[in-house]
């Protein structure tokens, strides 16, 4: 069935298992027009290591039955940058303070921003980061006087 799935219908359902796991901060970029590796990047947050690990998990059950697969996945014991390959769909799930720091939305910001359909966008608006304490990425930074400020659960 992954076959017979378009590369948005694919983008758009794993955006939707994402969603239903509470990702933070859901982005769809097209960047077919950017890159030859993939059509479409899901750029997306977690409150936890554990909630990425959640997160990842989740495509990986829910997209099972529907036939979509993850060909690899890298990251997925730390949880905090998990890396899924769906083929023509790159999922990124990152632990939000490391999202920050790697900064891929500001790296692909020349792509399109995909404006999700109901009752996604729904969802997305309401798993933001906003009121979020801040706080200093990564933890040997404290020490270093870095000024990296991600965000953190109060």
């Amino acid at each position: 069935m992954s076959e017979a799935l378009e590369a948005r219908d694919k983008a758009l359902l794993l955006c939707g298992f994402a969603l239903e796991k509470k990702a933070q901060d859901l982005a769809l970029l097209e960047v077919g027009g950017l890159t030859t590796i993939a059509d479409y990047f899901i750029i997306c947050s977690g409150r936890s290591d554990r909630h990425v690990q959640s997160i990842a998990e989740g495509l990986k059950e829910d997209g099972r039955p529907r036939g979509v697969r993850p060909l690899a996945s890298e990251g997925i014991a730390r949880g905090q940058w998990v890396l899924m390959d769906f083929s023509d769909v790159l999922v990124h799930i990152f632990y939000e303070p490391v999202r920050r720091f790697y900064d891929l939305d500001g790296l692909w910001a020349g792509a399109v921003a995909v404006d999700l359909p109901e009752p996604y966008a729904t969802l997305a608006a309401q798993f933001t980061g906003e009121g979020m304490e801040q706080e200093v990425w990564p933890p040997a930074a404290r020490d270093a006087g870095s000024s990296y400020i991600g965000k953190r659960l109060r």
